[in-house]
C-alpha cells in the first residue's frame, strides 16, 4: 500500500469516463428560460399519473428547491469556468481561456467542459421537477424573488441578482476523508478536514483577480474541492429521500436524478484529488497552501488523503457484524436529509447575505420534506 501511495497517476488532462454520459452546452445557454412555462406546459401535456400524496410532494418540492439554489451556483462557475458546446464536440484549441478556466484546466484538461456539463445537467433537474410537480397537480418552487445576492463582478459573469453567494465560503472537505475511510457516518464515525478553506473565494470576483498566477490557481483549487462537496450532499440527498417515496414516478426520479449526482460526484473527486499533487500543487496564496498529499500527506494513514483514490472504500453498512462495502454515505436523515443540506448549505456560506425569509422558506420544504414516509 505504501508503494501504491506514492505512485502518480495518469497525466491530469485524460478524459474521465464520464464525460460521454453528461450533457454538455455553452455556458451562455443557461438562463431562466430553460426553466420556462413552456416546459412545464409539455409535461401536463403529458400528465403522467394522479395526484400525488403530501409525503411524495414535500419530496419533490424540496428536492426542486436543492437544483434551483445547485442551478444558481453551477450557472456562476459555468459563466466564468465553462467551456463547451451542445452537443459535446472537442473544444476550441485556438479558443483563448481566461486565467480562471486556465487554472481549471490545469487539474483536467477538459474540466471547463465538465463545468458547463454539470451545470447544464442541475439546470434541466430542476425544470423537470417542477414541471413533474405541475404536472401532478401540486405548486412548483419559484425563488425569483430572492435572487437579489451580488455576484462577480468579473469578465464573463452576467450582471443578475443570485440566489447563491460562492465569494465568502467555509469548504467542508470531510467528504475527501470520510470516502477514503473505512467508517461510517450513520454508525458515528466522524472526519478530520483534508484541508481549512474558511471566508474564501471560488471564483475571481473581479478582473484584478486574474493577474497573480498563484493567485487564481488557489480560487480554482477551492473550487475543485467545492464541487466535489456540492455534488456528494446531491449523492447522499437523493439516496435519503428515495427511501421515503411512495409513487413509482417518485422512486424514478430519486433513482435516477440521483445516479446522476453521483456521476458528477465521482468526476469531482478525481478533479479535486489534482489540485493536491503534482505539478499543480504545492500552491499557496493569502494563508491557504494546497500542498502535494502524495509528498506531504497532511493526516495519517497516508491513504485517507491519497488523490488517487477516487472510488468510495467499503465501510460497515447496515449492521457492523457484515462485511464492509462500497457505498454511498451517509444515507440517514441525521446526515444526508433535507434539513442537514440546508444546515450544510448555510455553514459552506453559499447563503451568505440572503434574506432571514428565504432561509424560512427552505428549511420549512426541508422539515416537510424529512417528515415524509413512504405509504
Amino acid at each position: 500500500m505504501e508503494q501504491s501511495i506514492k505512485n502518480r497517476k495518469r497525466p491530469l488532462d485524460r478524459r474521465s469516463f464520464m464525460k460521454s454520459s453528461l450533457l454538455a452546452g455553452g455556458a451562455a445557454t443557461i438562463s431562466a428560460g430553460l426553466l420556462s412555462n413552456g416546459a412545464l406546459a409539455r409535461a401536463q401535456d403529458s400528465d403522467p399519473g394522479g395526484s400525488l400524496n403530501a409525503g411524495d410532494v414535500a419530496i419533490l418540492r424540496f428536492l426542486a428547491a436543492a437544483e434551483l439554489i445547485e442551478a444558481d451556483l453551477w450557472t456562476q462557475y459555468a459563466e466564468l469556468g465553462g467551456q463547451g458546446d451542445n452537443p459535446p464536440v472537442e473544444l476550441d484549441q485556438n479558443e483563448p481561456l481566461n486565467a480562471y478556466q486556465a487554472a481549471l484546466s490545469n487539474l483536467d484538461g477538459d474540466g471547463p467542459q465538465y463545468i458547463t456539463s454539470n451545470t447544464l445537467d442541475e439546470v434541466s433537474h430542476a425544470a423537470f421537477l417542477n414541471a413533474f410537480l405541475e404536472s401532478r397537480g401540486a405548486d412548483p418552487v419559484n425563488f425569483d424573488e430572492f435572487r437579489t445576492l451580488q455576484g462577480s463582478t468579473a469578465t464573463g459573469a452576467a450582471n443578475i441578482g443570485r440566489l447563491t453567494n460562492l465569494m465568502h465560503l467555509n469548504v467542508d472537505t470531510s467528504w475527501f476523508t470520510r470516502y477514503r475511510s473505512a467508517t461510517n457516518p450513520d454508525f458515528g464515525a466522524t472526519f478530520p478536514q483534508a484541508l481549512k478553506i474558511t471566508n474564501r473565494t471560488a471564483i475571481p470576483i473581479t478582473d484584478a483577480d486574474f493577474n497573480d498566477p498563484n493567485h487564481i490557481q488557489v480560487i480554482a483549487n477551492i473550487a475543485a474541492f467545492h464541487f466535489g462537496y456540492i455534488e456528494q450532499g446531491g449523492s447522499s440527498l437523493y439516496a435519503a429521500m428515495n427511501q421515503k417515496a411512495s409513487d413509482p414516478d417518485v422512486l424514478k426520479i430519486t433513482f435516477g436524478i440521483g445516479g446522476d449526482e453521483i456521476a458528477h460526484f465521482l468526476e469531482w473527486v478525481d478533479f479535486a484529488g489534482n489540485a493536491v499533487q503534482a505539478p499543480v500543487a504545492p500552491v499557496s496564496d493569502a494563508g491557504l497552501t494546497f500542498p502535494d498529499f502524495f509528498a506531504n500527506p497532511p493526516l495519517q494513514p497516508a491513504t485517507l488523503v491519497q488523490p488517487s483514490l477516487i472510488f468510495p472504500v467499503p465501510c460497515e453498512f447496515i449492521s457492523p457484524k457484515l462485511p464492509h462495502v462500497s457505498i454511498i454515505r451517509p444515507l440517514s436523515d441525521r446526515f444526508g436529509g433535507a434539513v442537514a443540506t440546508i444546515a450544510s448549505f448555510t455553514a459552506d456560506g453559499l447563503f451568505f447575505g440572503q434574506s432571514k425569509r428565504f432561509l424560512n422558506e427552505v428549511n420549512a420544504l426541508a422539515v416537510a420534506a424529512d417528515a415524509a414516509t413512504r405509504k
